[in-house]
């Protein structure tokens, strides 16, 4: 049973009442001007979820509702005053318990307004009891609606009300949210940002116009996390800035022959100063996301003595923070970025001097992938117990130059099975990310142990941090002994057959 009706186009909410009072007894309880403040992440990881978030505000009320994004029916709601950034700041509860887990680290963002009139009805019987609650939204830009509050022991008036509105006065049940009208308005749709890499390539493409065109994309990515980053918003947009970066970076190493020379090598260096400039930051957000983590992984005696290592972290994140805002806000940055965008806008040559220009990017990806594939077996199967760390670092970057043209070109391989080569170089980039991040992270707290010994931190505190080195010294071998298992999956026979008879397919 539907308990939310939309009006017909030229029906008001007065007329409605009036029209309701011909066949029953509706009391107007209330009527004020309200606010509906849409909120998601950056990422739409609630609508992704299938659920929209609002907040309502009135002169005398403010709650926060979840809905269900097909129904439209609330799943969860509480009265507060302000919507806060994160999850974790919401109050313990059913709103918390459902949103933690999808926001993750990401802030809430208001996404668009509503501004409408709220009338509150009850619908009563002779004896004055009320037998049903009717909630009306009277929009200016849409049609009005009306949601019905059925209470216990009271069936059957709802059901009468029911048919009222739909046989008498032609309301016709919804479960449309109005998020995406009005986004409509805004000229927006959702997903209109995702940080997973999409390139459709037609596979007769010229070589340099592809190149161009994916490294348009990457500018898009770069561009929309911009500001995001500079704000510190959440640390999400500068983790998609720094992926951005890389890919770009990773492109432009990869495309040799393809684009001019001196265009490579002048924005190369461009964008690994970016990679320099961010590097900072995002190793203390890393540090501060993990904070959690790490402490739990403490023996519960001590685990509250590595707290003054967090504010540490954090008055340092807050510092480099500054000092990446203000190379994102520089003249370097900005000018050069700008001359990136308009050389990807221009016209390639006609007859370009570059010796792989002209090729099909079909052919050019043939030929990378299977490249960069046999290095990853190459510098893979070179690795043994006896292995330095810096191998597997060597190993670890050789692998992320494959992914990276795996999502370059992903669109011109059958989709099910370049997607399974993908999820095989993930668990073995899963690996030795974790192998890198503790070697790094164990190097770090080190350091930060003696600066901060020189801050005259309590040694309680010093020694915690050794208990979690040690810790992740501990891990870090762990994730060195499952090198050999997650490599021997990727490097398989019948995979590597499988890999090259994919590149060698026809269309």
């Amino acid at each position: 049973m539907s308990l939310q009706f939309e009006f017909p186009t030229t029906l008001t909410a007065e007329k409605f009442i009036e029209q309701l009072n011909d066949s029953a007894r509706a009391q107007l309880v209330s009527r004020q001007y309200s606010l509906k403040t849409y909120y998601d992440t950056f990422d739409w990881r609630l609508y992704t979820g299938g659920m929209t978030c609002e907040f309502n505000r009135s002169k005398t009320a403010s709650a926060l509702l979840l809905r269900n994004l097909k129904s439209d029916l609330v799943i969860a709601g509480t009265e507060i005053k302000e919507v806060p950034a994160f999850a974790q700041q919401f109050k313990d509860g059913e709103i918390r318990v459902i949103l933690e887990p999808l926001l993750e680290m990401r802030a809430l963002l208001p996404v668009c307004n509503l501004d409408y009139e709220i009338h509150h009805l009850n619908i009563i019987n002779s004896d004055e009891k009320t037998l049903l609650r009717l909630v009306i939204e009277e929009h200016e830009l849409f049609n009005n609606r009306v949601t019905l509050h059925p209470i216990k022991g009271y069936g059957k008036a709802a059901e009468h009300i029911i048919e009222i509105l739909t046989a008498d006065l032609g309301l016709t049940p919804t479960h449309d949210s109005l998020l995406l009208d009005a986004l409509k308005l805004q000229g927006r749709k959702p997903n209109d940002y995702s940080s997973k890499l999409t390139i459709k390539l037609d596979p007769g493409m010229r070589a340099d116009i592809a190149a161009k065109y994916i490294h348009g994309h990457l500018l898009k990515a770069i561009k929309a996390n911009e500001q995001g980053t500079i704000a510190d918003t959440d640390s999400e947009f500068l983790h998609d800035f720094r992926v951005a970066v890389r890919r770009t970076r990773s492109g432009l190493s990869q495309f040799k022959g393809v684009l001019p020379d001196n265009i490579s090598a002048h924005y190369a260096g461009f964008f690994s100063w970016l990679g320099q400039n961010t590097g900072p930051t995002r190793d203390l957000d890393v540090y501060l996301l993990n904070f959690e983590n790490y402490k739990s992984s403490l023996p519960s005696s001590i685990r509250d003595d590595l707290d003054p290592l967090y504010a540490f972290l954090l008055d340092k994140q807050q510092k480099a923070q500054k000092e990446l805002a203000k190379q994102l806000r520089s003249s370097k940055y900005l000018a050069t970025l700008a001359e990136w965008e308009q050389y990807l806008k221009e016209q390639a040559p006609l007859e370009p001097a570059e010796p792989h220009a002209k090729l099909t990017i079909k052919q050019l990806a043939d030929q990378r992938l299977w490249k960069s594939y046999k290095r990853v077996l190459r510098e893979g199967n070179a690795i043994n117990e006896h292995s330095h760390s810096e191998a597997l670092h060597a190993l670890r970057k050789s692998c992320k130059k494959l992914r990276y043209l795996m999502e370059f070109f992903q669109s011109l391989y059958p989709d099910e099975q370049i997607k399974h080569f993908i999820e095989n170089l993930k668990g073995l980039q899963q690996v030795l990310g974790d192998f890198q991040d503790y070697s790094v992270q164990e190097n770090t707290l080190k350091q930060l142990g003696e600066e901060m010994l020189n801050n005259n931190i309590h040694a309680n505190t010093l020694l915690a941090m050794g208990v979690l080195i040690q810790s992740l010294d501990t891990l870090r071998g762990d994730a060195r002994e499952d090198f050999s298992s997650k490599f021997a999956i990727f490097k398989h026979e019948e995979s590597q057959s499988a890999f090259k008879s994919l590149l060698a397919a026809k269309d």
